[in-house]
């Protein structure tokens, strides 16, 4: 039972990683030259979940910026708001999922110290 919940936690840190990453992707989805970064899961060593970050190399859109008086072509973020937000849900659901179970798992644990006991 112990194995459970460290996994459930494990599970947690993981996606809140992902949170994390997404918020950051968001919050800089107006940045020029920004690249988006993103997490993806794998299994941890014994048990477990790890998140591993990666960053995504895409191009954004060129558009045209003055510098000094001088027009110059930047590169725009290729962070794409439609696929983070999506993202940001289904995050936010999985981390309630494995909320719920060790909830489910510490009280099922209270409940066999009072049997115990």
């Amino acid at each position: 039972m112990i194995y459970a919940m460290n996994n459930s936690l494990s599970a947690m840190s993981a996606f809140r990683k992902k949170m994390d990453v997404t918020a950051n992707n968001i919050a800089n989805a107006l940045t020029d030259e920004f690249k988006k970064s993103r997490v993806t899961m794998e299994e941890g060593h014994p048990n477990g979940v790890n998140a591993v970050i990666d960053r995504v190399e895409t191009q954004g859109f060129p558009k045209e910026s003055i510098s000094d008086g001088e027009s110059v072509t930047v590169e725009t973020s290729n962070v794409d708001l439609n696929e983070e937000l999506p993202e940001m849900v289904i995050t936010q659901t999985a981390y309630s999922a494995n909320l719920k179970t060790l909830k489910a798992q510490n009280d099922m644990m209270g409940t066999l110290l009072d049997i115990f006991s």
